[in-house]
């Protein structure tokens, strides 16, 4: 017969073979088999991946903190040739999750939303720390929330700006597109918070007042994106289709649709190496490379430095500015791909 589980606190427990339960607030989490391998290449377990989560703690619930948010789950690990079930196939080794699964704890608390589609459903809105442990006991290495809180799911409060760089393009690349990000905003009197994506890409955060829509937020996005089209036309496009775009970095404002969504900050990417998306300082964004940042670093970091956006929710912009910009260069709402 197999040994009991036993309960722990975080930072006492070690990993045995059977379920333990970890407190996490006020709540006991149970966590499976925490000796299983999530990223073998780097010796971490699936309670390793759980300890991640619980040190970086106050960040990762501050990004999602009641926002309907998707699951990225991936229960047997990373691996090499694990792939990700899709639509069409509906097979694969990880899947992402849109409802709340069945079997979740009374204490989930979720979200109700509408899909472009029009079909409706019940999504995760992380209320407290146990629930991103629960999550993470389930496979969940990325977190999807959306711009949305759960009090008003048709109005975003954040504006979010995705610097994607084309295939070959570096990290180091893109770095002076966000700082010409940050410039412009600043020059609208606005506060952008910057992160890595855990790849090469960056992202922008702006709180906003939650007046506008998933619409008037794309456009706003766009407009964005054109001036920035028009300061470093060697290294911006807005160029939709991606076989016609013939700069480094694209700015998806695509990213601003309904049911779109980003990687939250503190997510772990599904690679080998465990590479986390970081929020970051401005000043350190020079010297910053992806590969800075996983899921063995972080947690000191975090330790040392707190979280760099933890002031993103204290100033909420009003979007009248870029949308103005949006009216005289004649910008209609882009279409959803």
């Amino acid at each position: 017969m197999p040994a009991r589980g036993r309960s722990t606190s975080y930072g006492v427990g070690v990993a045995t073979t059977a379920a333990e339960e970890i407190r996490v607030g006020e709540r006991l989490v149970r966590v499976s088999s925490p000796d299983k391998p999530y990223f073998p290449e780097r010796g971490l377990t699936k309670l390793d991946v759980v300890r991640y989560f619980l040190a970086v703690g106050d960040g990762i619930l501050r990004a999602l903190r009641d926002r309907p948010t998707m699951l990225e789950r991936w229960p047997r690990g990373v691996f090499e040739g694990a792939k990700v079930a899709t639509r069409q196939t509906n097979k694969g080794d990880a899947f992402y999750q849109k409802r709340l699964p069945a079997g979740a704890p009374d204490w989930v608390r979720t979200a109700h939303i509408t899909f472009p589609s029009g079909r409706t459903a019940d999504e995760v809105a992380p209320s407290e720390l146990a629930v991103v442990i629960w999550a993470a006991n389930l496979g969940t290495l990325r977190f999807h929330p959306w711009p949305v809180s759960k009090a008003d799911v048709e109005r975003p409060d954040q504006l979010r700006i995705d610097l994607d760089p084309m295939p070959g393009v570096d990290f180091a690349q893109v770095v002076p597109v966000a700082h010409e990000v940050r410039a412009f905003l600043a020059e609208l009197g606005m506060e952008g918070f910057p992160k890595t994506t855990g790849g090469r890409g960056i992202h922008v955060y702006l709180s906003i007042e939650p007046r506008w829509s998933f619409g008037e937020c794309r456009r706003a996005v766009l407009a964005l994106g054109r001036e920035m089209q028009r300061r470093l036309p060697d290294l911006v496009t807005t160029t939709w289709w991606r076989d016609q775009r013939d700069r480094p970095v694209f700015v998806d404002y695509n990213q601003m649709a309904r049911d779109h969504t980003m990687t939250s900050a503190y997510s772990i990417r599904p690679t080998p190496r465990a590479l986390v998306s970081a929020p970051l300082d401005w000043a350190e964004l020079d010297d910053a490379r992806p590969e800075d940042f996983d899921v063995v670093s972080m947690p000191a970091r975090f330790a040392e430095r707190g979280d760099p956006h933890a002031g993103l929710d204290g100033r909420r912009h009003s979007l009248a500015p870029l949308l103005e910009l949006a009216d005289r260069e004649g910008l209609e709402s882009p279409p959803e791909r």
